[in-house]
């Protein structure tokens, strides 16, 4: 079975990412990391430096790759009813 670290490279090679990409990447969703802690990710398993990618890893790389790919999705536009009841409960409090 492939491990996370797996994934992670076969990605990168598949996409033609370098880390700064996978940095950036990572930053989209507010995932913060290292060159070297990266470059730990992608040893190999009998390098003494080598660290295993936990899913938290893989997960927020796939959630910023579909935004550095697609983009942000919209804002989701309120209904009109919705718009307005929220005035009519602020114009409520002001009294």
């Amino acid at each position: 079975m492939l491990s996370n670290n797996d994934i992670l490279k076969k990605l990168r090679v598949a996409l033609s990412l370098r880390n700064d990409d996978i940095i950036e990447i990572l930053e989209l969703v507010d995932f913060k990391i290292t060159k070297g802690a990266l470059g730990d990710l992608f040893r190999n398993e009998d390098h003494e430096g080598y660290v295993e990618a936990g899913d938290q890893v893989l997960r927020n790389f796939l959630n910023g790759l579909i935004i550095y790919k697609r983009g942000r999705l919209p804002e989701p536009k309120k209904n009109v009813k919705e718009e307005n009841m929220m005035k009519k409960e602020k114009e409520g409090k002001k009294d």
